[in-house]
């Protein structure tokens, strides 16, 4: 906390604010309404609430870290997303891996995609290669 703070305020909206660290989804999903909350003040913050924002944001981030890890995406997770998104189903990208049967084996994930296949992959999606590496 800065001396430029208005100690009587911040204390008022920490009482308002209640922050914690943060250990439930419920009490996650509360400080997120209080960021919320803050965030709608737009660039009309006073410092003592920029002040409160930036440890609710601190606080969730935490929680988040530990709680929603996200996996790196394979170049299988990345074809099936894309084939998803566009609506495509597998005989629609055998002209790209040349067979029913390597193509099968790909999308069962019993085939990596090989170099040749991935730039054919990123000129069919318009994406580039480096994506199915």
């Amino acid at each position: 906390m800065t001396s430029t703070l208005n100690k009587e305020e911040y204390s008022k909206l920490l009482a308002e604010t209640l922050p914690r660290i943060i250990d439930t989804e419920t009490e996650h999903k509360r400080l997120l309404n209080e960021v919320d909350k803050l965030m709608d003040l737009g660039e009309n913050l006073t410092p003592e609430q920029v002040e409160v924002l930036q440890l609710l944001v601190t606080l969730i981030e935490q929680y988040e870290d530990k709680h929603y890890q996200l996996k790196a995406a394979t170049p299988l997770d990345i074809l099936q997303e894309l084939m998803l998104a566009r609506g495509l189903k597998q005989k629609d990208i055998v002209d790209v891996f040349g067979s029913k049967g390597i193509t099968s084996e790909v999308i069962n994930g019993k085939r990596s995609i090989s170099k040749n296949q991935a730039k054919a992959l990123g000129t069919f999606f318009h994406v580039s290669h480096t994506l199915f590496l």
